[in-house]
């Protein structure tokens, strides 16, 4: 048995037929490093929205769906093993819940979680039953002491559950000791770091609620399957928000993000055969000629012996080329605006959504974040930045998402 067969034997995920009672989905278009997981956080908050921990990734990798599966890239022109995708994608959907934490609940998705971020290690029946063990014992606390802090009870499962191996930690996202110097080198990845974790105050997607909610699904990938939800969902509407971000600050983040040492894994090319020879990248780190980082376009390997500027740049250009190419509708939505004006923005997607006003907007997560949050981030590479700012592709694209090309603008 493979490491795919022992998670999916684990896991255990029940058969739903509930895709076909699906109504409203919605699906956030974006490149990477735009703030979509900051946006979904705050929907996914929304009483009528129906969301995952993470991203579909995992379980398309589950499934065997995507690169090294049925794909030579993240553009996926079919779905194999369907059925098991959306008993996965059911499975993990939940919804705001208020009153007190269902520990039963809650520890289920941890195991199915943690089974997901280190598929080799808890595969393993050793490790699986003392994973069990683990968690049976953090939630009888939990219970007994009426912990409601999601932030405690994250630190007693993941303190537990790695007593002996704390560098695992730093693959959590917000849990990174600042001194780590050990770089992601798991043997199988479904799910790429950094590590979400199941959410506390939620319950579980219900069959009488699939007809009455949206489902928000996000994942930057998803701009080069654009039809994957009408096919996974026939009866619903599918609608869709592009999430923009200026080049700049797209490219400042993707370049931090591939050198980080803990994040961003996506696709581990030396099962394919494949080393990388990206400058400033393959050179620079320890996992670089292994690891690609982040999306991978239709056109990724034209980018296999450049600079690590130049894969970051397509990584944007691509992914808002795909949206617009796909002549999808959407509702254009610029991060920026939504980190000026939140609640306006916030207003006008769940009125895009049909969705009654959110009466409050919750503290702002620091999610996926290489450093700390704050404007102007890319001035740290100004002069490549702006130099790249001068080739006709980039004004051209930033033109089409509505941006100034005077740096002034750009937070």
């Amino acid at each position: 048995m493979d490491v795919i067969d022992a998670v999916n034997d684990l896991r255990r995920v029940t058969h739903t037929d509930l895709a076909a009672r699906v109504k409203n989905v919605a699906v956030i278009l974006t490149s990477p490093r735009s703030g979509s997981s900051l946006l979904k956080s705050v929907l996914s908050s929304h009483p009528e929205i129906a969301s995952l921990d993470g991203e579909m990734e995992p379980f398309l990798a589950l499934t065997r769906n995507g690169f090294s599966f049925n794909a030579g890239s993240d553009a996926l022109k079919s779905i194999d093993n369907q059925d098991v995708l959306l008993d996965n994608i059911f499975d993990d959907m939940t919804l705001p819940a208020g009153g007190e934490s269902d520990y039963l609940f809650l520890k289920d998705r941890w195991r199915k979680r943690l089974l997901l971020q280190f598929p080799a290690l808890f595969s393993e029946d050793r490790a699986h039953e003392q994973l069990i063990h683990d968690l049976d014992a953090v939630f009888r606390l939990a219970a007994e002491k009426k912990i409601q802090s999601e932030v405690m009870l994250q630190d007693l499962v993941l303190s537990r559950v790695f007593k002996s191996e704390t560098w695992r930690l730093d693959y959590y996202d917000g849990k990174k000791n600042p001194a780590a110097s050990h770089s992601f080198n798991e043997p199988f990845k479904l799910e790429e770091p950094p590590f979400v974790v199941p959410r506390q105050h939620r319950r579980q997607l219900e069959p009488d609620d699939v007809e009455q909610k949206i489902l928000l699904f996000k994942t930057p990938p998803d701009v080069y399957r654009i039809g994957m939800y009408e096919q996974l969902f026939p009866n619903a509407r599918i609608r869709y928000l592009h999430l923009t971000r200026g080049y700049a600050q797209s490219v400042n983040g993707l370049m931090d993000g591939w050198l980080s040492p803990v994040a961003f894994f996506s696709h581990d090319l030396e099962r394919i055969g494949l080393d990388l020879s990206i400058k400033g990248y393959s050179d620079t780190v320890s996992f670089g000629k292994r690891w690609w980082k982040f999306d991978l376009p239709p056109n990724w390997q034209e980018y296999l012996n450049t600079s690590l500027e130049e894969v970051c740049l397509n990584q944007w250009l691509s992914a808002h080329q795909a949206i617009i190419d796909s002549r999808v509708s959407s509702l254009s939505v610029s991060f920026e605006e939504f980190l000026s004006d939140p609640a306006g923005i916030i207003q006008k997607i769940t009125s895009y959504l049909d969705l009654p006003e959110m009466l409050s907007l919750p503290v702002f997560p620091v999610t996926m974040a290489t450093e700390a949050p704050k404007f102007r981030r890319w001035h740290k590479r100004e002069t490549d930045l702006l130099r790249m700012g001068k080739r006709q592709d980039v004004q051209m694209m930033m033109d089409s998402l509505a941006y100034s090309m005077n740096p002034e603008t750009w937070l």
